[in-house]
């Protein structure tokens, strides 16, 4: 049965990074080179990617998600001691390019897209990156757009990135269901006016932040029945 608040939506928006796509897959590929500095190297990465797209924007000093990627990484593997291995660090951006999804995502866009319900994703990735990753999880045929911030020069959760959904997909921020791992772009999201389910893949508190998120799912698996899909 369908969550009340989750009626009349027109288009499910989905985060790419950490909600479509396993942003640990790269580091975790490379575990025989990592060794035990594997998840250590993969959460300092993803922090300082997600850092760096926050201070930027903040600076006004935008540049693209392939670079924020390539400067977290290369702090990562300093401050880690691994910095002298440029073959393990060219392993590892190849790796992030074309990140692996997650098992359920392709399944879980087919019964969107067989119910009829407009489906985008909307990410700071990269244009290419973001090409990629669909392309590898052969999902292209099951997207009607992939909008990424390259087009506003400014990250999430700026109000403009989630705007940039309303114009192109012609629906209206309350008909959108948003769909994102990171609470603080649930946060954002929700704080613009998207019906906002947090997929909390990873069991974190929730954040201290405005914005309201109509319920939280441990996995996209859950999505259709929340939306009354089959």
């Amino acid at each position: 049965m369908a969550n009340d608040q989750l009626s009349d939506i027109g288009a499910c928006v989905f985060d790419a990074y950490g909600t479509l796509f396993d942003v640990a897959a790269a580091a975790a590929h490379c575990k025989d080179d990592l060794g035990d500095k594997m998840a250590p190297l993969a959460a300092m990465w993803r922090d300082k990617q997600l850092s760096y797209t926050w201070l930027r924007s903040l600076m006004g000093e935008y540049v693209d998600f392939w670079r924020v990627t390539q400067d977290g990484l290369d702090y990562s593997l300093a401050a880690l001691g691994i910095d002298g291995e440029p073959a393990l660090r060219q392993k590892l951006l190849d790796l992030y390019f074309k990140l692996d999804a997650y098992g359920e995502v392709k399944d879980v866009l087919t019964a969107l897209k067989g119910a009829g319900l407009k489906t985008a994703i909307l990410s700071n990735g990269a244009p290419a990156m973001l090409k990629a990753a669909v392309d590898n999880a052969n999902i292209g045929g099951l997207l009607d757009d992939v909008l990424s911030v390259e087009d506003l020069g400014i990250y999430k959760p700026h109000p403009s990135v989630y705007q940039l959904a309303v114009d192109r997909l012609g629906v209206a921020a309350e008909r959108i269901c948003f769909m994102s791992s990171n609470a603080w772009d649930a946060a954002g999201a929700g704080t613009f006016g998207f019906k906002v389910v947090w997929v909390n893949r990873f069991k974190q508190p929730p954040e201290r932040l405005p914005g309201a998120i109509v319920t939280e799912i441990d996995s996209l698996r859950s999505l259709p029945g929340l939306l009354g899909v089959s």
